[in-house]
């Protein structure tokens, strides 16, 4: 569970609930109208933009923000490390029980690659056109978030032009002002809600996942690289520390 992603959506709502309640009350902030439009409007252009495949993963991506599967990048480099010491002494052909019980699928894969013998520029090829395909589909779904960002608010001027037209429509009857006037202003807070409490903030975290993932996924082309070829269990280490921030590096032969 991503503690930061939850506590700053709680912490929104609480804080727009709490002003709106100490003004007229969250009842005056409620229209049916201004939600038809803006959310029933946005999430229809967004049907229109995606595929249905991809508009099908909408509620499964959002729960990609709030809870990720990391992956702890020491316990990686530890496994790579521990793998390059068993391959160097025994042969790359005794890590096959390591990789038949390997929960990471990219790594399983590459391994098995490099088990059976296949080239390394083989092996590297496929395995970066798999990463590269993912990470497109990743962006695709975040994209979906970003392009929500900018529809809910351009639906919520549109709100307001369908609330101006009704308001001058009916001037001479002032009972019918107070309602359009509500459509006309409501909608734009709606869409400005949506895009910056929804929109761009979850596709900047699932932007941020996904180069993290991308990263994880270069360390393990470069250390089943480094195992193929044979090379020192601290030397492929120093190819993986290299991947992380200075701080972050830890070393098993420190």
């Amino acid at each position: 569970m991503d503690l930061g992603t939850v506590i700053g959506i709680v912490l929104i709502v609480v804080l727009l609930m709490g002003a709106m309640t100490m003004g007229v009350g969250v009842g005056a902030y409620i229209d049916i109208p201004s939600v038809l439009i803006v959310v029933g409007g946005s999430i229809g252009a967004l049907m229109v933009s995606f595929k249905p495949s991809q508009m099908k993963s909408f509620a499964k991506i959002f729960m990609k923000a709030i809870k990720p599967g990391e992956e702890d990048t020491g316990e990686l480099i530890k496994k790579l490390v521990e793998f390059a010491t068993k391959a160097r002494k025994d042969g790359i052909l005794s890590l096959e029980g390591d990789v038949n019980n390997e929960e990471n699928e990219f790594l399983k894969k590459g391994l098995s690659m490099a088990i059976d013998g296949s080239e390394p520029d083989t092996i590297r090829e496929l395995l970066e056109i798999e990463l590269e395909q993912t990470s497109a589909r990743h962006n695709v779904h975040s994209g979906i978030f970003k392009e929500w960002a900018g529809l809910a608010g351009a639906m919520g001027m549109v709100g307001t032009l369908i609330g101006l037209v009704a308001m001058l429509l009916n001037m001479a009857d002032p009972s019918a002002i107070g309602p359009s006037m509500a459509v006309a202003l409501l909608t734009t807070m709606y869409g400005a809600i949506i895009g910056n409490v929804l929109g761009t903030p979850i596709y900047n975290i699932l932007s941020i996942r996904n180069n993290e993932e991308s990263m994880i996924r270069e360390m393990i082309i470069s250390g089943i690289m480094s195992i193929q070829s044979g090379d020192a269990p601290r030397v492929l280490e120093a190819k993986l520390l290299a991947y992380l921030a200075p701080n972050d590096r830890v070393s098993q032969f420190d």
